[in-house]
């Protein structure tokens, strides 16, 4: 699997979901500017990621002008045709904003930015793991007839929980609907995620737990 990495004004996270790849999962990376185009050189099994950061300033809404880069048009066409994308933070925020995923990113009910390790647990498997979260704005909200469409359809991937799997809103960093971590599209080829796997892909930082989160996702050996 070939993973492209799409870099906007503003990314701050792009190096460290390159290194996570590269290194702790020893996966192709191609890195992709904003302002290109093509994406030629992937086929639908490979995949384009979304990394964290401030893309422009988000002086707008978080997402909001990243959503019209070029680049982004080329996600959304290569999405739709059924490649595989993922937005961590802030590219959680770009998804929604492009409409590649129901819902939207607010505020954190506490009003404060957040930076701690935190827990979520997988849907699917209910694995726990440790992962962290940096964000200002990561409270996850939908209407309740969109987020009817997302229980149904199974689509939300991973809850904020505590160390032993309980659920519940005091669990959540920021505050998010039902407890809701990450979400897919319907067709799963599309999926998008507050916490930070990269930043849980080395031994070194004393965690790797990240690494489960990618082969998760796309089945990495």
């Amino acid at each position: 699997m070939k993973f492209g990495v799409v870099v906007f004004p503003g990314s701050n996270c792009d190096r460290d979901m390159i290194n996570a790849l590269q290194n702790g999962l020893a996966q192709e990376v191609v890195t992709l500017w904003h302002k290109d185009k093509s994406l030629s050189m992937f086929n639908t099994s490979d995949c384009i990621v979304l990394p964290g950061g401030f893309s422009f300033g988000d002086y707008l809404r978080c997402g909001a002008i990243a959503r019209f880069s070029p680049m982004m048009q080329s996600v959304i066409e290569f999405a739709n045709k059924g490649g595989k994308v993922l937005g961590v933070c802030n590219g959680f925020q770009i998804l929604c904003e492009s409409g590649l995923l129901p819902g939207v990113l607010l505020q954190n009910s506490h009003m404060e930015f957040t930076c701690k390790n935190t827990f979520i647990k997988n849907k699917d498997s209910n694995e726990i793991l440790k992962i962290p979260v940096a964000h200002g704005e990561g409270r996850f909200f939908a209407k309740d007839n969109e987020l009817e469409e997302i229980e149904k359809n199974n689509q939300v991937i991973y809850s904020y929980c505590d160390e032993i799997g309980g659920i519940h809103i005091d669990h959540s960093p920021n505050g998010s609907i039902h407890s809701i971590a990450g979400i897919s599209n319907k067709e799963r080829n599309v999926f998008g995620m507050m916490p930070h796997p990269e930043r849980a892909c080395d031994q070194m930082l004393g965690n790797i737990d990240g690494k489960k989160v990618f082969k998760e996702l796309f089945s990495i050996n």
